[in-house]
């Protein structure tokens, strides 16, 4: 992904603010690679001189227990599961650098055991930028982003990666991890689980909520099915340098 980070910075340059921070929101759906790809341009922003972090959507997802509370267990990930009044107000005070020199705490996600952590945040200082990351980076901080990143693939590739990162992700599974609970079946029956999450959850939430923040994105990344980028393709905005 460096040489797509690299193109992306040329299109974050333009719409960097003199004491302020701008946000660059990296949306797609999920296995597609958003999460490599925020690492990769917040390192290559590092690289030119900039201040960059990476924010991922996921730290305002509603608690296990109040998704519980709520009947949202099977929703997750769809808008009604992220309080998205928490995450619009984290952007609109780290816009403000001018009125700032606190770091702002944000809420960790764990991806071993697929909840909030109860008792940890992590602190974001004054930053010129910050890469906000995650299934719902366009669609819940309309007004809020100052460049706006789909990466799209077709949705059989994606159905395949998916389950291919779900394999992988049983694989390494440590004790207390989520995935834990598919250790000792068998390939097929991994599969077929993997298939019956994604088509009843994940397709639904992506043709409904995720492909359409699409229009809301300055630049589209379209990848192939080896995972390499196709085209990168501008929707409108500054003219990159």
């Amino acid at each position: 992904m460096t040489g797509v980070a690299a193109q992306l910075v040329a299109r974050v340059e333009p719409r960097l603010r003199i004491h302020a921070t701008a946000v660059v929101a990296v949306a797609g759906p999920v296995a597609v690679g958003k999460s490599r790809l925020a690492d990769d341009l917040a390192a290559a922003l590092r690289a030119t001189g900039a201040s960059a972090e990476v924010v991922s959507t996921d730290g305002f997802l509603l608690p296990f227990a109040e998704l519980d509370a709520r009947g949202l267990i099977a929703r997750k990930g769809f808008p009604e599961s992220y309080d998205v009044d928490a995450l619009r107000d984290f952007l609109v005070a780290v816009r403000d650098t001018v009125h700032r020199s606190h770091d702002i705490a944000v809420p960790i996600y764990s991806h071993e055991t697929y909840d909030i952590l109860p008792d940890e945040r992590r602190p974001i200082p004054p930053l010129d930028v910050v890469v906000l990351e995650g299934l719902n980076a366009l669609y819940a901080t309309t007004g809020l982003v100052d460049l706006g990143v789909y990466v799209d693939a077709p949705l059989p590739v994606i159905e395949t990666w998916y389950v291919e990162r779900f394999l992988h992700l049983v694989a390494v599974a440590t004790p207390g991890s989520f995935y834990t609970r598919f250790a000792g079946m068998e390939r097929d029956g991994l599969i077929d689980a993997a298939l019956a999450v994604y088509r009843m959850i994940n397709l639904p939430n992506l043709t409904e909520f995720i492909a359409p923040s699409m229009e809301l994105a300055d630049v589209v990344i379209e990848k192939l099915p080896d995972h390499a980028v196709g085209e990168i393709r501008d929707r409108g905005g500054p003219t990159p340098r």
